[in-house]
């Protein structure tokens, strides 16, 4: 169906009041070559929400509708599961009857759509109407499941499996041999699942007796394979091919990347690093999603002061920005948010990275490789004749690179940039050890982002945790808080890990007033200042986490685990 305004579905939704006929109109116009039909569009552009289309179209056509949360995958025909005809038509059969099937679709309005399903089935379409959002899960989940296979341990007898025969493909001149395609079929079914289950990195790990695989989840390793050890270099030598590695040199670290297409408008990367150790190669492979560095400042965990001051700091022509924080803790989707934001046609913004995990269009991003000279120190440089308003350096870790970003800072530029650090308070110090003069510390920091990320609480089975008034005031709560204080301890079901799903995150953030600048010309150290961020009423991560905890978001255990409490 062409994405029109002529549309049944669309006037009814205007006519209902559940669309703004002029807005959507222009999306409409403007956008709708972009989408295949018109939920599609109207979900994305974020219209309206799918559980409000869904009710809608159910009282438009009278049809029954149906929440696919229950629904068991396993009553999908399997004579009808054609992915083509499914993905191509945005409908699902969800059962059969005789000479009739059930049919899952969004917009029962699509007449001519519903009756070329028919066709092509030889079937009568019973309509049910469901959610776009649900709809796209559950075929992605029925399809994607057939990559790959389920592999027991008795399965690892290469001479019986029975692997779907794959096109051929040919990488670095190597040529796929079909006994390799059982590990071919075993990796993408790892790599698939990873992207299912939201892991951010798979570890291929091999010992002596043993093969491991781990999935991190929510900052936490997960065992989900063990494959037997004798496959371990025949696994290390087929993610090597994928990376575009040299798989005859097992002697030094490689490192490379992996881009593996979802769908016609899907892709994700890894980041692939191997590691020679005592009994063979250990691989670590990032997940790189670009949809992570668009998520907008709003979802991303800061309290409404927070994201004030740092919409504040980035609306600044000058200065600089500080994120700091342990690996893992989201320090680049902070500082990508921060340059989405300042992202536009007028701004020149470069970027020195090592390594470039998200490619944003728009950005002049560099990719930093001292074995040929590319330091951040001598990407900085070159930035700086190259007419710059915007500068982001992917860390700061010497006196030299610390030194131009802080000339870049004072000189009319924004610069971003992160640095490890336990505390907004010790950056600074951080700084001043590395040999940055006091009075160049003082001028030219304008913000620090101290970040940690929090396991978040699952909304399905979270419950309530009783804990004594002594109890919330030895956590760190104030007696001022504690009537309004009620925290959640994590439980598990279906619908997370161990109580657990996503993440959330937790910040201090600190702009460098006048009397902080004061301290630091006068030799004061980190405690000093975190005394005087308090005083001006900046909480720390530990009080930012029992916000979270007072909101639900997170459990005491999870903020005790993520900010040493």
């Amino acid at each position: 169906m062409a994405v029109t305004t002529t549309s049944t579905l669309f006037k009814r939704l205007v006519q209902l009041g559940l669309l703004n006929g002029d807005q959507a109109t222009k999306i409409v116009t403007d956008k709708g070559g972009q989408f295949k039909n018109l939920p599609e569009l109207l979900i994305t552009e974020k219209l309206i929400k799918a559980d409000e289309l869904a009710r809608a179209a159910a009282g438009i056509s009278h049809a029954i509708s149906l929440d696919l949360d229950h629904f068991d995958i396993d009553y999908v025909p399997e004579e009808l599961r054609n992915e083509k005809l499914v993905r191509k038509t945005d409908m699902l059969p969800l059962g059969k009857r005789g000479r009739s099937m059930f049919l899952a679709v969004v917009d029962p309005t699509n007449i001519q759509t519903i009756e070329d399903f028919e066709f092509n089935t030889g079937l009568n379409a019973e309509v049910v109407v469901v959610e776009y959002d649900k709809l796209h899960k559950l075929i992605d989940k029925l399809f994607d499941s057939s990559l790959g296979g389920d592999f027991s341990e008795s399965d690892w007898d290469l001479g019986s499996m029975g692997i779907a025969q794959e096109e051929e493909e040919e990488t670095q001149g190597v040529q796929v041999d079909k006994e390799d395609q059982p590990i071919i079929a075993f990796i993408n079914k790892m790599l698939l699942d990873a992207i299912r289950k939201g892991a951010s990195d798979l570890h291929f790990e091999p010992y002596e007796k043993s093969y491991r695989i781990r999935f991190r989840i929510d900052g936490i390793l997960h065992e989900m394979a063990s494959p037997p050890v004798a496959l371990a270099t025949r696994l290390s030598a087929r993610l090597k091919v994928m990376s575009r590695l040299d798989i005859a040199e097992k002697r030094v670290p490689q490192d490379g990347r992996i881009k593996l297409k979802l769908s016609a408008k899907k892709s994700i990367d890894f980041r692939v690093s191997t590691l020679p150790t005592l009994w063979g190669e250990k691989i670590v492979m990032r997940i790189l999603d670009s949809d992570s560095a668009m998520l907008g400042i709003d979802v991303l965990g800061y309290e409404e002061n927070q994201k004030q001051l740092y919409l504040d700091a980035l609306a600044q022509p000058q200065g600089m920005i500080l994120v700091t924080g342990p690996t893992g803790s989201g320090k680049t989707v902070s500082l990508y948010t921060g340059l989405a934001i300042l992202n536009t046609s007028e701004t020149n913004i470069s970027t020195a990275e090592d390594p470039v995990e998200i490619n944003l269009a728009g950005i002049n991003q560099v990719q930093v490789n001292p074995r040929a000279g590319l330091t951040f120190a001598s990407a900085l440089k070159a930035f700086l004749r190259q007419d710059p308003d915007v500068v982001m350096v992917g860390e700061i870790r010497d006196l030299e690179t610390a030194e131009i970003a802080i000339k870049a800072a004072q000189t009319g530029h924004l610069v971003l940039s992160t640095l490890h650090t336990n505390s907004a308070p010790e950056t600074l110090t951080r700084l001043l050890n590395m040999g940055v003069p006091s009075y160049n510390v003082a001028s030219s920091v304008s913000l620090i982002i101290a970040q940690r990320l929090a396991r978040r609480l699952c909304g399905q089975c979270k419950q309530p945790e009783v804990l004594p008034e002594a109890e919330l005031l030895r956590q760190g709560f104030t007696p001022q808080q504690l009537p309004n204080v009620k925290v959640f301890k994590p439980v598990g079901c279906e619908h997370c890990t161990n109580g657990y799903k996503g993440r959330v995150g937790i910040y201090e953030v600190m702009p460098v007033s006048a009397k902080m600048a004061d301290i630091i010309m006068q030799g004061g150290n980190s405690l000093d200042i975190a005394t005087q961020a308090q005083t001006e009423g900046v909480n720390n991560l530990r009080q930012s986490g029992l916000i979270k905890a007072a909101a639900g978001l997170t459990s005491l255990a999870e903020v005790n685990r993520v900010t040493k409490g």
